[in-house]
This record gives structure tokens, C-alpha cells and sequence, in this order.
């Protein structure tokens, strides 16, 4: 290996340790150091070594490891932003996983759908599935705040199946800023999800 390309291979390495075990990355994210096809050799040979993960096509990881547990897999919202950052896009949770993601639902899909500006495709991770389905920009106008997740969590659940319950366990995740987004993107939510929003927004002592 020559010496420049030495330098680049512990660039590289030094900026996945630097975000420690775990994190979720792709080629664009050492753009800055190399062009495409060197970063390639590099990943492919960390990967080889079995420092880095190859996950999918362009998808890499720093394996986590439990001493009881053995080797980790990158959490859903870790490959999802690995995802968003190198395609230039915004993507929401949506379904079972918005649900999930608020505690309203104890279903952990193996199906995981988010609502995209980008382009509709599949992402393969093992046994897991991320759906990437592209939307229209009112859907994706709250992308990204606790306003959108609860949005498209509460349209998973169904206007009849959101009672009181529901209503409580939304407002012991929101602290005084979250209340003041959910006013902010009001405008983003159906009608019944806004009369919703609007009692959430309420200092929580002032909803009964």
C-alpha cells in the first residue's frame, strides 16, 4: 500500500472509531477524503478484516458487541439516517413503527415503512425490511419532529382507537417544546389529529 493511500485508509478508520461501535455509515460519508473508488478498496478491506459490517448494497456498519448477546444489529432509526444523509432526503416513520416509536404499540415490525421526498424502493437488512414510499410534500411537511411522528402514528391507529389512554401516554413524552411544535404543524395533520394536537399542547396539569 502506498503512503498516500495508507493515509487515507487510517482517515477512514479514524472517523468510524471516532463515532464509536455502532454507527451506521455509507461511502458518501468520506467523500471529503478520497474519490468513490478508493473509499471502496478501504471499506472493502476493513470489511474483509471484519472491522467494518457490509449491511446492504452502500451500507456499512462499526459492529456493536454484548459480551451476553454477541454481535448487535444497527437499530432501524440509526440505518435510516444513514440512509437520509447519503441520499440528500427527509424520510418519517410511519405505521406500526411511528406507533412503536411512542410507545403506543408493543409490535415491532419486520416491515418497517417511512414516508420519503425520495425516490419509493426496498432496503434489505437480514431478515429486516425498510420500505422507503414516496409521499406528497403535506405528508412530509412535519418530517423529522415529534409532530410527524405522532401524526402518522395516530393515522395507524385509527380515529377510534385513539381514547384517553392514548391521549395520556402522548403527553408524558412531551415536554414544553414538543407542545410548542405540535401548535407549529397544525396545519400538517387532519382535522381529528389537530383537535388532538391542540389538547396536547396544553401544560399537562391543564388537561383534565
Amino acid at each position: 500500500m502506498g503512503k498516500h493511500a495508507n493515509s487515507i485508509d487510517s482517515k477512514i478508520l479514524s472517523r468510524v472509531q471516532s463515532h464509536g461501535k455502532g454507527w451506521v455509515f455509507t461511502p458518501a460519508h468520506f467523500d471529503d477524503l478520497a474519490g468513490r473508488a478508493t473509499v471502496s478498496i478501504v471499506l472493502k478491506r476493513h470489511t474483509d478484516a471484519g472491522t467494518f459490517r457490509n449491511l446492504a448494497r452502500g451500507l456499512y456498519d462499526y459492529p456493536k458487541t454484548d459480551p451476553q448477546l454477541g454481535l448487535l444489529q444497527p437499530t432501524i432509526g440509526d440505518i435510516a439516517n444513514a440512509l437520509a444523509g447519503r441520499d440528500e432526503i427527509r424520510l418519517q416513520p410511519s405505521g406500526a413503527y411511528a406507533a412503536n416509536r411512542l410507545g403506543l404499540s408493543t409490535q415491532v415490525p419486520m416491515k418497517v415503512v417511512y414516508l420519503t421526498d425520495g425516490r419509493s424502493r426496498t432496503v434489505q437488512i437480514g431478515k429486516r425490511q425498510i420500505l422507503l414510499r414516496n409521499t406528497t410534500p403535506k405528508n412530509m411537511a412535519a418530517a423529522g419532529k415529534i409532530s410527524g411522528l405522532i401524526i402518522q402514528a395516530l393515522k395507524h391507529l385509527g380515529k377510534d382507537q385513539v381514547d384517553d389512554h392514548v391521549i395520556d401516554q402522548l403527553d408524558r413524552r412531551l415536554d414544553d417544546t414538543a407542545r410548542k411544535q405540535l401548535l407549529k404543524d397544525i396545519r400538517s395533520a387532519p382535522a381529528w389529529i389537530a383537535d388532538i394536537f391542540r389538547k396536547l399542547a396544553q401544560p399537562q396539569k391543564d388537561l383534565n
